[in-house]
């Protein structure tokens, strides 16, 4: 290979449309832009989503929901989890540096999804009332 016989590759480069440049062209004359009306001139432009006066659709639309910021602080491990994990004294280190839980969160509650076979000791950790339930029943406890 030589630095004279490099190229980019096919369809890479296409040359630049050049409109109202007589009829020949084939975008002559309104260079493309149809007749008349807004877009058609110079300077016409409107912002993204104006229907031209017209209530917009996201004005029309009542406003839902509410998503907290807070939810981003928050963690879930399952019973699962749980069972796979090595430790038996588990709290929010052993769960963050087994990478159960994210390292921005700071609440971690159980949920009952899976089952629970070993003893396993839970500190600074919440749990839902039938995941409670399980863990005291495989002979586990929370503090």
């Amino acid at each position: 290979m030589q630095l004279n016989s490099i190229k980019p590759g096919s369809g890479a480069k296409h040359t630049k449309r050049r409109v109202g440049r007589g009829i020949g062209s084939g975008l002559g004359k309104t260079a493309g832009r149809g007749h008349k009306g807004q877009k058609s001139r110079a300077g016409g432009f409107h912002k993204v989503g104006f229907e031209g006066g017209q209530m917009p659709l996201q004005r029309r639309l009542p406003k839902r929901g509410f998503k907290s910021a807070q939810l981003k602080y928050n963690g879930e491990v399952t019973l699962a989890d749980l069972q796979t994990l090595a430790a038996d004294e588990v709290d929010l280190l052993t769960l963050k540096a087994a990478g159960l839980v994210r390292q921005l969160v700071k609440h971690v509650k159980v949920i009952k999804s899976g089952e629970l076979s070993r003893k396993v000791s839970l500190k600074g950790i919440g749990a839902t009332a039938a995941a409670k339930a399980a863990i005291e029943a495989a002979g586990g406890s929370l503090v």
